[in-house]
């Protein structure tokens, strides 16, 4: 097959102890879903999961051990971090029951979901999307996947996120409005979910602006630690 151009190089994650890397698909996220973070966005109860995507070439992607570099975007004053679990699907399908989630999951990774926070705040005041908040280039930083099998009780896990050595986020998965499983119970009954794909699973609270210059430490336990600096 002949292209009109070279195509870019496919998006890819590497994993924990494998030579061979993970292929990422589609980047599903899943808005206020620790219960903490709801409020502090002004929102209360279990309502609905919702999800936004992100393109795969907007990953960031850090080897183990490695600090890496995020440039600060363009049109945007306020920066945030939202440190994640990421869910990578190692087997597809849909209409998938929260009771058999664990069997499509190839593992776990830790991940930064940066938000335009005052482009995505100048959106929902319009009732417009909130790509230009979201999606841009260079908005998903993630570290190396961990096998499901070699993650421990991820379930359970401690999420954890500073700035310049200090803490700005730091809670427990066990924390999730809606777990991985129900997470995605509704995620597969809307799109039909393949190998590659990875789910940002949700930010707990403690978001704040960062500035150029910053290096963000995040982690989960049994998963592993993210490292970024904000150039």
């Amino acid at each position: 097959m002949s292209y009109v151009f070279n195509p870019a190089p496919a998006a890819s994650v590497p994993v924990v102890g494998r030579a061979e890397r993970f292929p990422a698909r589609r980047i599903y996220c899943v808005g206020r879903n620790y219960v903490e973070h709801a409020k502090e966005m002004g929102f209360t109860g279990r309502e609905p999961p919702f999800f936004f995507l992100k393109p795969n070439d907007a990953l960031v992607v850090v080897p183990a051990g490695e600090t890496g570099t995020m440039a600060y975007p363009p049109l945007t004053k306020d920066l945030h971090h939202e440190i994640e679990l990421v869910v990578a699907i190692g087997k597809g399908g849909k209409n998938i029951k929260a009771a058999d989630a664990k069997q499509h999951i190839f593992g776990y990774a830790v991940g930064l979901d940066m938000t335009r926070r005052d482009l995505q705040g100048e959106m929902k005041k319009q009732g417009r999307p909130w790509c230009i908040g979201k999606a841009f280039d260079q908005s998903a930083p993630i570290g190396p996947i961990v096998e499901a099998a070699k993650a421990g009780d991820v379930e359970n896990a401690e999420i954890w996120l500073q700035v310049n050595g200090k803490d700005r986020q730091r809670s427990n998965v066990n924390k999730l409005i809606w777990n991985i499983g129900e997470t995605i119970e509704h995620l597969s009954a809307a799109w039909e979910l393949q190998p590659g794909d990875l789910i940002y699973s949700g930010t707990p609270e403690g978001v704040a602006a960062v500035v150029a210059g910053d290096t963000l430490v995040g982690g989960v336990t049994g998963v592993g630690e993210l490292r970024i600096r904000i150039a």
